[in-house]
């Protein structure tokens, strides 16, 4: 027979379920102040700066380096692999200063350093080690005879010795453009809608085709014929060029499998 159970007896009976709290995961802490996105690399444009001024500004590159040591090591893609390192810088221009000074600092000397600073053992040791080691192009694509003519009379016995070889200076081919085909290809092509997702196809100063994202650096261009180029530093780069009555409507990129296309506009 069914008995009532008072709510007191009831409650009695049934055992104590602790309730679940559910907690809000913790804050995440605020960006320490002064850090770039980068960290914990060095920011972009730190590298970019010693680079560049490694090519010409000891007194800048001695407060950065100073400030900053591990900066005389930094590297900067300028696109498509063509990395350039401060010694780097210094060593295709010739400037032995900002080089001595680098290396003082821990940065790496590379053969085209040697090749700059003359120093002929060694760079006869390292291309009897390495085979064909004298065809390798350093940054933006500049030969190791290249680098001998930037060292001067400090380095004219190793450039002697590199011309002697006869194959150190395999330059990019570079065939010559009409002032029509020039216009022609010369303009803005937009390949996103960003305000920045757009390349510039110039000249510059020198006469020299060059290309360039907006805010980005020029790098030249060299032609192969067809309208084909590859810019500076980066030869298994393409850039294709689409005409209609002798004028680009497009131009395409190929590095490999990844193919971008441009629009003029």
């Amino acid at each position: 027979m069914f008995r009532s159970i008072s709510r007191r007896v009831f409650l009695g009976l049934v055992p104590a379920v602790p309730f679940a709290v559910r907690q809000s995961p913790p804050a995440s802490p605020p960006p320490a102040a002064g850090l770039s996105p980068a960290f914990p690399a060095h920011e972009p444009e730190a590298v970019k700066e010693i680079v560049t001024v490694a090519h010409g500004n000891l007194a800048r590159v001695k407060e950065l380096v100073s400030a900053r040591p591990a900066l005389a090591r930094a590297s900067w893609d300028w696109g498509y692999g063509d990395w350039e390192t401060p010694i780097d810088a210094a060593s295709h221009v010739g400037n032995r200063p900002i080089a001595e000074y680098l290396i003082a600092s821990g940065a790496r000397p590379t053969v085209f350093t040697a090749v700059m600073l003359g120093q002929l053992d060694i760079v006869k040791q390292l291309l009897a080690a390495t085979p064909g080691l004298q065809r390798m192009r350093g940054p933006h694509g500049i030969t190791m005879l290249g680098h001998a003519r930037a060292g001067g009379d400090a380095a004219a016995e190793t450039l002697k010795y590199l011309e002697a070889l006869g194959d150190a200076d395999p330059r990019y081919t570079d065939l010559p453009l009409t002032d029509a085909e020039q216009a022609g290809i010369v303009g803005d092509y937009a390949f996103g809608p960003g305000a920045t997702d757009r390349l510039t196809v110039g000249k510059n100063a020198r006469g020299a085709l060059t290309i360039a994202r907006t805010g980005g650096t020029e790098r030249n261009l060299f032609h192969h014929g067809g309208l084909e180029f590859n810019p500076s530093g980066a030869e298994a780069v393409k850039i294709r060029f689409d005409l209609a009555e002798g004028k680009a409507l497009a131009l395409r990129i190929d590095d490999g499998a990844r193919v971008v296309r441009a629009t003029r506009g």
